[in-house]
């Protein structure tokens, strides 16, 4: 007899969790299950997935780059898309192939893996063109471009299009919503002085935008400012893009305790 696994005809996405969500925001993934599930697909989240291997290839560690890389192409092999909620993970998938030559056999399964490879707003939005999100929320946000999803996978537009159907919020459109916090992976430990009044000058845009809430799609960056914030005794409050679609905003807000 089939299982009810077996049985059921949805569509099945892999869910690129990301090392921060696992680590820090798990919210961030279930809110992440939820979205896909209400566009209609069914979600695994493969075991032995892990980093993406960004830090190492910033950092010019090609070995444990490609390591990471083998891991996570393996993982994801079967899926007809990955989807994470983060724009600089998934663009790290989007750089596996040039860690490979072109003679290697793993190229063309990197390849492989970029082209199923989808940030969760773009995919929903560019793949589903998904548009009946069931959430509320009751402020006014203001949204941060990450520097990854924006410049290398093009994701403008697509949250902003989502968060326009959550019901009960105004929008407030920062200044320089396009220019980094600061944080840039390995960049806030190399260079803290200019990344510290780098987040300085994002918190200020964030304030003068007169939102109560930030939003944006990659963990590390919201941890950075999120913590700015803290420091400098904002209440302004902190949250995953995902999160909010979900409607997965009663718990405490990043930077928070719970």
């Amino acid at each position: 007899m089939p299982s009810a696994i077996d049985a059921d005809s949805r569509p099945c996405v892999g869910l690129f969790v990301t090392c921060l969500v696992d680590m820090f925001r798990p919210s961030i993934g279930f809110a992440s299950i939820k979205l896909l599930e209400q566009a209609g697909y069914r979600v695994e989240v493969p075991p032995t997935q892990t980093c993406c291997g960004q830090p190492a290839f910033n950092s010019g560690d090609s070995a444990t780059s490609q390591e990471l890389a083998k891991q996570t192409i393996a993982a994801f092999e079967g899926y007809r898309y990955v989807v994470g909620p983060s724009g600089s993970c998934i663009g790290m998938l989007h750089h596996y192939p040039s860690l490979f030559a072109s003679t290697d056999p793993w190229h063309a399964r990197a390849q492989s893996l970029a082209q199923r490879a989808f940030e969760i707003t773009s995919f929903l939005v560019d793949v589903c063109q998904f548009d009946q999100i069931a959430a509320s929320y009751t402020g006014t946000l203001t949204y941060h471009d990450s520097c990854s999803g924006l410049r290398e996978l093009g994701i403008k537009q697509q949250p902003r299009q989502l968060l326009a159907e959550v019901e009960g919020c105004q929008f407030n459109e920062m200044a320089e919503a396009e220019t980094c916090c600061g944080f840039g992976g390995t960049f806030c430990v190399k260079y803290p002085d200019i990344s510290n009044r780098m987040v300085e000058n994002k918190a200020s845009h964030i304030a003068a935008s007169g939102a109560d809430t930030l939003v944006g799609g990659d963990l590390g960056c919201l941890l950075n400012m999120a913590g700015k914030l803290k420091r400098l005794g904002s209440a302004v409050k902190t949250y995953h893009v995902t999160e909010v679609l979900a409607g997965m905003t009663h718990h405490a807000a990043i930077g928070e305790k719970e």
